[in-house]
């Protein structure tokens, strides 16, 4: 996985979002909190990138979701499932 500006320019793509200032706060403080216990300030494009990536790892499609709340009730469905599954393991 890349981060920052480790992903090579040829890869990168311009997204723009529209947030609320909760949302926006949240992704500040997220940053903020792995820059005091790392050092490192997570980015919105890594954290963006990283929740790219983790539902992609989880095997998420987009079938049959139309709203931002089957969306979330999708993620919810597929983490639970994924995590029983290692419990089982």
């Amino acid at each position: 996985m890349y981060r920052g500006n480790d992903i090579p320019s040829r890869l990168r793509h311009r997204v723009i979002t529209m947030l609320n200032r909760e949302e926006l706060d949240f992704l500040d403080k997220l940053g903020k909190d792995a820059l005091f216990t790392t050092g490192h300030k997570l980015s919105y494009n890594e954290i963006l990138v990283g929740l790219v990536e983790f539902v992609k790892e989880i095997g998420l499609s987009g079938e049959r979701i139309d709203s931002y709340n089957a969306l979330k009730a999708r993620i919810v469905q597929r983490v639970r499932t994924v995590a029983g599954k290692n419990e089982h393991e």
